[in-house]
């Protein structure tokens, strides 16, 4: 059985694969198992510079890399290549920051006792990646696990499955021994195999939460390790102080870029009563400095959603939102769409929106925000924890220590002040309640890659 890549912008076919076999997947599983015995023990310096090689691969061929990414996904060309600097940034901490969050924890050493934690790989992590943001989504796992003396299955989306080759190619070109990383193209019901095969030993999966689900319940009673990086609802709250001009150019980045796919962009704001009509018309200004269009154009800067089906989801959301009172702040008819422009979804903001509304509450995935007014911090607290998701928050301000305040009292992985939709490699990455399960990047990011094994050994 075959798949076929179609893209976004226009419906062209960028690439045909044959889906794996299930003695594929087998054969996979069981290289992968073998290569782990005899990549375990290869030193960590060794591993370190391979995978730094491995980076190089990425930054030498960004130009071409960045040109696929839009043409799978749909991302404009000019900020296409970003993408490929993030890889860098998140790959190279995460490979310096090795040697320390792997090294052994001394609990004790005397002339009676050596007490000890060392940190051992758990075998074959399976790595199952979106296509929203192909390559930053992936790396989070695979140079930790890799470094940590795993080996590592890679299955990307079919939208974006040219990534997993070139994560191949990249690991080739920088001497990689061969099984320690393999990718394979699956549908459903083959991934579902994969995971289950009795020798995968940890999942880290990044998607939606209905995805999520269908793992951890495939997994159920297999006590296989599993990382959920799922959805997100994300508030940015507006505070009475905040500098709104860089609030306004902030939030709308955060919620527009990307064309809104991305799992912790801004798709919720209050804004403090004292600022909120000077927000809203500074924002909707600003929404109509976008140009809407063929992201392979240099010019563009809101390229076409995923699908015509994605599209149509959130331009759904926002027709119910004001059949129930919203009012829409952007013209929709001001963007020209392409020709053949299905996915093509202008940006909107909604106003008079509340939590009765599925735009407010359900993850929209696309280039659309609501905005309330609020009455102080305490009114602001309750509506961003008034969500099923909990991966990230910014609250704008000039005020550190009311913004920790506020951060102590919200349901979230990460609290933002004054920036937003960003991943800082040196800390974790987690997400609360149903965006998510487990801890990426950061020192602590290795910890769901390896398992503690204690060392307590007595001197006689």
């Amino acid at each position: 059985m075959n798949i076929t890549l179609h893209s976004p912008i226009d419906g062209r076919e960028v690439a045909e694969r044959t889906l794996a076999s299930a003695e594929q997947i087998s054969a996979a599983v069981d290289q992968a198992t073998s290569a782990q015995q005899r990549w375990k023990r290869v030193a960590l310096s060794e591993r370190a510079e391979i995978c730094h090689k491995a980076i190089d691969y990425f930054i030498q061929n960004q130009e071409s890399i960045a040109h696929e990414i839009t043409l799978q996904m749909g991302r404009p060309i000019q900020y296409a290549a970003g993408e490929v600097k993030g890889v860098e940034e998140r790959g190279r901490y995460m490979i310096d920051v090795a040697e320390f969050a792997l090294a052994d924890q001394l609990v004790e050493e005397n002339n009676s006792f050596n007490r000890f934690i060392r940190h051992e790989p758990l075998g074959v992590v399976v790595t199952i990646a979106p296509w929203n943001y192909p390559y930053l989504t992936a790396v989070n796992s695979i140079i930790p696990a890799i470094m940590a003396g795993n080996t590592v299955v890679l299955k990307h989306s079919n939208q974006t499955f040219l990534c997993a080759e070139r994560f191949a190619e990249a690991f080739q070109y920088a001497g990689l021994p061969e099984g320690v990383f393999q990718y394979l193209h699956l549908d459903h019901e083959s991934t579902s195999a994969l995971i289950n095969h009795e020798g995968v030993d940890f999942v880290s999966f990044t998607g939606s939460v209905s995805g999520g689900k269908k793992i951890e319940k495939s997994l159920a009673g297999s006590f296989k390790g599993l990382a959920l990086e799922l959805g997100g609802k994300d508030p940015a709250y507006i505070r009475e102080d905040a500098n709104l001009a860089h609030a306004i150019e902030g939030v709308l980045d955060g919620a527009f870029f990307n064309s809104g796919q991305s799992c912790c962009g801004i798709e919720r704001v209050y804004v403090h009563a004292s600022l909120y009509e000077r927000f809203v018309t500074g924002a909707i200004n600003q929404v109509y400095e976008h140009t809407l269009g063929n992201p392979l154009v240099q010019e563009t800067t809101l390229g076409p959603m995923v699908s015509a089906a994605a599209a149509e989801a959130v331009q759904q959301q926002i027709e119910d939102a004001i059949a129930q009172g919203a009012i829409a702040g952007i013209d929709q008819h001001y963007f020209e769409r392409p020709e053949d422009g299905a996915a093509y979804m202008p940006p909107q903001i909604l106003t008079h929106v509340n939590h009765q509304m599925r735009v407010m509450t359900e993850e929209s995935f696309g280039p659309v925000i609501g905005v309330m007014s609020v009455a102080n911090d305490e009114e602001a607290i309750r509506l961003m924890n008034d969500s099923q998701y909990g991966l990230t928050a910014s609250i704008w301000t000039e005020d550190e220590e009311q913004a920790l305040v506020i951060g102590d009292q919200l349901e979230t992985g990460t609290v933002f002040m004054n920036r937003c939709d960003y991943l800082d490699p040196a800390l974790p990455w987690s997400g609360v309640k149903q965006s998510g399960r487990g801890c990426a990047l950061s020192a602590l990011g290795y910890q769901q890659l390896t398992r503690p094994k204690s060392f307590h050994l007595r001197r006689i």
